[in-house]
């Protein structure tokens, strides 16, 4: 019985006595087993993994229509309806802040903090009291480094306005022998701070004071002898 055997393609056996090896044996390929199982498997994470994807973009984008500030707002300043407007926000459930909606109620109202234009605005930076209270007046105090705390002055502090004898004064009461009472105070409340004066340092305090006590009082910040002092924690 003879055999015969079918060279690879490409390739020449060679005859008996001819030059050359013996003829390289023909491959064997094995076909690989197919795993259902490990295959159904892959086809369900890799679902899954689409859908948590899917599900954390629609989170991600969802929106709220929420008020910014547009324009600085001093504290204790009404508010405008041109001060707030309107913005789309993707926001963390902890931040709080003011919906669209609520924006003719806080028109009208004041702010509570110093508003700076492009914040977020949020439901504790307005309030419906005002921090000058009916039968009073507001008074603009001038004064140098030396006649106020080093600690910083904020609105809504309580503090004392103390009147303090000029030079001329001290000197006559000096030699007539007198000796000088305790200085008048008068109490009030921060409403507004300004900005130091570039050269001399002054800052103007806008307080608020009794309407009876608002003209002594401008009168004599205008001789410049008078310095704030915090009050304590109870007003007192």
């Amino acid at each position: 019985m003879s055999t015969t055997t079918t060279p690879a393609p490409g390739r020449s056996v060679p005859g008996p006595g001819g030059p050359g090896g013996p003829a390289t044996a023909p491959r064997v390929v094995r076909q690989r087993r197919r795993r259902p199982g490990l295959i159904a498997l892959s086809v369900a994470l890799i679902a899954a993994g689409g859908l948590s994807g899917a599900l954390l973009f629609t989170a991600s984008g969802q929106r709220t229509a929420v008020l910014v500030v547009v324009r600085d707002v001093p504290v204790g300043a009404a508010i405008a309806d041109a001060d707030l407007a309107p913005a789309s926000l993707a926001l963390d459930p902890a931040v709080k802040a003011v919906p669209v909606a609520r924006k003719s109620e806080l028109v009208g109202q004041r702010a509570a903090v110093a508003l700076k234009a492009g914040a977020l605005l949020s439901p504790g930076q307005v309030t419906s009291v005002s921090l000058v209270k009916a039968g009073e007046q507001v008074v603009g105090v001038a004064l140098k480094p030396s006649q106020l705390p080093a600690s910083r002055i904020a609105p809504g502090q309580k503090v004392l306005i103390v009147s303090t004898p000029d030079a001329n004064q001290a000197a006559a009461a000096g030699k007539a022998g007198e000796t000088p009472g305790a200085p008048k105070t008068l109490p009030a409340t921060v409403v507004a701070v300004g900005a130091p004066a570039p050269a001399t340092g002054v800052v103007v305090v806008d307080v608020a004071v009794p309407a009876t006590d608002g003209p002594p009082l401008a009168a004599r910040v205008a001789t410049g002898a008078i310095a704030l002092i915090l009050a304590s924690q109870d007003g007192s």
